[in-house]
């Protein structure tokens, strides 16, 4: 199948394409290039990219693909919190854009990378995809505006999913350190502490990038009623924990570390448990990384690395990576690439 991944040079998408690669799929990607150069350990292998901003793509882009995946986003609570209206821009107006293009160039496929935290304060019982959502963030906003914005456009030429992940974690060769196991991890690998600012009692659900990556793969063979119009958890209940417990697992996977929980930042109002049983039963998708996996996968990566701490928070936390790329100018306030030498 011929796929069109946008953000193929973030965090998932380095890992999306290697995985669809492998499997035969014709990939291209397209991917104004923020992160192409955080990179830990060996440089990947890109596909053919299309260098562009998401908010100026077009149907012409698109001409010739099977499926769009798309993943590109400004992923960040913080930067969500730090600039709402660009978040909106790029991850709600242009993702609806692009979505219109893809329809209107015959793409009869397109996998949307929502996310569990639509969700918001869900409290202990385990939410299905038609729980009410109630997003806290103008990231998770967003994602909600976005699948009902695509919902409208679906017909019997042009089908949407929906899949809603839970929180990434896991190595990808371009890293982000500002989601919750990687972070945890990289503080006990740097630091020595496992720091837990909140009470620890919040409860997450957790998927691998990989597993991600494979729900997307499953997404894209499926027949077209399986998947037509549907949204999806991606994830597994065993990876349903609270934060307290992933920073056990973390300081069970780096020797010598030790467990901090300051409580400083108080009581986290994002707390939800995940129910994962429609996507098994429609697609057959069983995720295969457990928290622990994943920790000791990221502490035997962040030790080979050979950087340092500053190094890793610095390359590889978003919010200060993109504020380095405006300070530098190469970014304008809008997000936007400056012209070289302007």
């Amino acid at each position: 199948m011929r796929v069109l991944i946008t953000g193929n040079q973030g965090y998932l998408g380095t890992v999306m394409t290697e995985v669809l690669t492998a499997e035969g799929h014709s990939v291209t990607g397209l991917d104004s290039g923020y992160f192409a150069d955080c990179v830990m350990g060996a440089a990947p292998t890109d596909p053919v990219t299309i260098n562009k901003d998401l908010r100026d793509v077009t149907p012409d882009d698109l001409a010739g693909i099977d499926a769009v995946i798309h993943l590109a986003a400004l992923s960040n609570d913080p930067l969500g919190y730090l600039e709402p209206g660009i978040t909106h821009d790029i991850n709600h107006h242009a993702s609806v854009r692009l979505a219109r293009a893809a329809k209107e160039a015959g793409v009869s496929r397109y996998l949307y990378a929502s996310t569990c935290s639509v969700y918001g304060a869900a409290g202990d019982g385990l939410v299905t995809e038609d729980a009410e959502l109630n997003p806290l963030t103008p990231y998770a906003e967003s994602k909600v505006r976005v699948e009902a914005d695509v919902a409208e456009l679906a017909d019997s030429s042009f089908s949407p999913v929906f899949l809603r992940n839970a929180t990434a974690f896991g190595f990808s060769p371009r890293l982000r350190a500002d989601i919750v196991l990687n972070n945890l991890v990289g503080h006990a690998v740097y630091t020595g502490d496992v720091r837990v600012l909140s009470d620890g009692t919040p409860w997450r659900p957790l998927v691998h990038a990989r597993d991600i990556a494979l729900a997307f793969s499953l997404s894209l063979s499926a027949p077209t009623e399986a998947i037509h119009c549907a949204a999806f958890n991606v994830g597994s209940e065993l990876n349903n924990v609270t934060v307290a417990e992933i920073a056990e697992a973390v300081v069970d996977a780096v020797p010598g570390s030790k467990l901090l929980i300051t409580g400083e930042n108080g009581a986290d109002p994002r707390s939800y448990r995940v129910d994962f049983s429609a996507i098994r039963k429609a697609l057959g998708y069983e995720a295969q990384w457990s928290i622990a996996d994943g920790a000791v996968e990221l502490t035997r990566e962040y030790q080979a690395a050979g950087i340092t701490g500053d190094e890793f928070f610095s390359r590889f936390t978003r919010l200060t990576h993109l504020e380095k790329l405006q300070a530098a100018g190469v970014l304008d306030d809008s997000m936007r690439r400056l012209p070289v030498g302007s």
